[in-house]
């Protein structure tokens, strides 16, 4: 049988890099042996966007694969914690708030605590009454301590970081590590019989041959659509927001006299702006529709939410698209991050979805090139069931609005902007709080499906397995957007028992009021930090 021996991955920025960074540590034991050849081709022309991105927590899965300690992590990408999404006048436009936390108390054998607290005032926010990460978070503390940690199951965390940095720092190590690293720009693909790709070209000469090739060519998909020619499906129906206006603001001038342990979500009249704390800046950024604000309209309200005099930073449009191709690995090529589809990154997962790419790659990788197309089908229905539960979960932010306010959001809470994966779920949740049980699916290549037409293509509807969000995570969103609020008032009354804050969550907030740090001291002293003087603190902050 024949070995996949070379790999070649098009395209850096973060995704080229995740990827060829993580296939190094997953099959080539972090350079130690030389199971597999890689090399990246990147584009010396390409503009560099400098972004602040927050992650999930399974970005310290791929940094612990790759080889690399969080603490270097850390200083080298600007990076600072993330605990938590901290979402603000999206139920109300009335500076009202929830929290969606990586932590929460799992109760066992039986959860009952969404009963509960059905059944009870519910004036204390739900997650507030199962997880001690919300107000941790608004106590602007750490997840680590100073010292060794001693206060029983750790928390869960993530970071915020500059992506450029971060591709840079991946770069380095990887290339120290046995990557090879090709500066040109792609000129011509040669293709064998049938959809399998054989050489690149480059302007600098190069032919670079490869069993395997990666697409991380962004928005451009070089490979997957001008070469290969795999559809793109559009889902812009279900997130009618299609750009962002975006500003970094550094602290030497506009310091909030705080560093926030998480990301902040603020919704406005036509979308909603991210919030990003770096080390020595924030990354702020209007994701918004532009059938219902123009460009200039947008920045000024970007700008207004940020207070201050803000002329002399420059602010930029990115525009988009959200959706994904019909196959993200067709032949022998595989479309990693914005060449195979793209999400506003509202639950932060535009690094997610490329660090899953290379995960799944290292999992079904095709070392006996024989097994390529069993490997692919597994693949992509991995893949389009993700991105479909990150479509649900994000269009369900939207839907479960009660914004009257503006055009925009009386919108999105149509019926034709809700996708009927979505209105199923809710429409059964409205029965029973969301459960483990409601997500499961199974299916391999070789089975029958009443919808299954070709040996390579998976038809069948996608399915939210949970993957990324269990039925915890959707119990956060959905009572935090006041779901069933008014049906639960008509059964249970409005005289109910006041609601209960889990003993487990009293102790964790006790213990982490004197052992763990704010965020800005830790960061100081364990990352060095740079000490800020001034203080402006952002209109849009409660």
């Amino acid at each position: 049988m024949s070995q996949c021996k070379k790999v070649v991955v098009v395209g850096g920025g973060s995704s080229g890099w995740m990827t060829a960074a993580y296939l190094n540590g997953a099959l080539n034991d972090q350079g130690k042996t030389a199971n597999v050849e890689i090399t990246l081709i990147e584009s010396p022309d390409i503009p560099r966007i400098s972004v602040g991105e927050a992650t999930v927590p399974s970005i310290r899965h791929l940094l612990a694969v790759v080889g690399i300690n969080e603490k270097d992590f850390m200083i080298a990408t600007d990076a600072t914690f993330k605990q938590s999404i901290k979402y603000t006048n999206w139920v109300h436009n009335n500076n009202t708030f929830y929290h969606h936390p990586f932590s929460r108390y799992q109760i066992q054998p039986l959860d009952q605590l969404a009963v509960r607290w059905h059944k009870s005032d519910r004036k204390i926010p739900f997650m507030e009454t199962c997880s001690a990460q919300p107000i941790i978070c608004e106590m602007g503390r750490a997840p680590l301590m100073l010292g060794k940690w001693d206060m029983g199951p750790p928390l869960s965390y993530a970071f915020h970081m500059n992506a450029q940095k971060f591709a840079d720092y991946l770069r380095d190590f990887s290339t120290a590590r046995g990557v090879k690293h090709v500066l040109a720009n792609v000129t011509d693909i040669d293709m064998t019989d049938g959809d399998n790709i054989k050489t690149v070209h480059t302007d600098q000469e190069h032919q670079i041959p490869g069993d395997l090739f990666v697409d991380c060519t962004g928005f451009r998909s070089m490979l997957i659509e001008k070469k290969l020619d795999v559809p793109f499906n559009d889902c812009s129906q279900f997130l009618l927001c299609d750009r962002a206006v975006t500003m970094h603001v550094p602290y030497e001038d506009f310091y909030p006299g705080q560093i926030r342990p998480y990301t902040t979500a603020t919704a406005l009249s036509n979308g909603w702006i991210w919030d990003i704390p770096m080390k020595s800046q924030r990354s702020i950024g209007y994701v918004h529709s532009s059938s219902f604000i123009d460009d200039d309209s947008a920045e000024k309200e970007m700008r207004n939410y940020q207070g201050g005099k803000t002329d002399s930073l420059n602010s930029r449009i990115v525009k988009f698209k959200v959706g994904c191709r019909d196959q993200a690995w067709k032949g022998n090529c595989i479309a990693i991050g914005l060449s195979n589809s793209f999400i506003e990154p509202l639950e932060s997962t535009g690094l997610y979805l490329s660090d899953l790419g290379a995960v799944m790659l290292a999992e079904l990788f095709p070392h006996k090139l024989e097994h390529m197309d069993k490997l692919a089908f597994r693949y992509n229905r991995i893949l389009s069931n993700r991105f479909y539960e990150v479509l649900d979960f994000i269009n369900m932010h939207y839907c479960l609005t009660k914004r009257q306010d503006s055009e925009f959001w009386k919108a999105v809470q149509r019926k034709e902007h809700i996708n009927d994966r979505l209105q199923a779920k809710l429409e059964f949740w409205k029965i029973k709080p969301p459960s483990a049980s409601d997500f499961e699916d199974q299916f391999f290549m070789g089975q029958t499906s009443s919808a299954h037409n070709s040996e390579l293509i998976d038809n069948r509807a996608n399915v939210d397995t949970a993957s990324l969000w269990n039925h915890e995570s959707y119990q956060c969103i959905l009572y935090g957007m006041e779901f069933m609020l008014e049906e639960v008032e008509a059964e249970f009354g409005t005289e109910r028992p006041p609601a209960q804050v889990h003993p487990q969550v009293i102790q964790r907030l006790q213990a982490a009021n004197s052992k763990l740090p704010p965020h800005h001291i830790w960061l100081k002293q364990i990352v060095g930090m740079n000490e800020y003087k001034g203080k402006v603190i952002p209109k849009g902050w409660v």
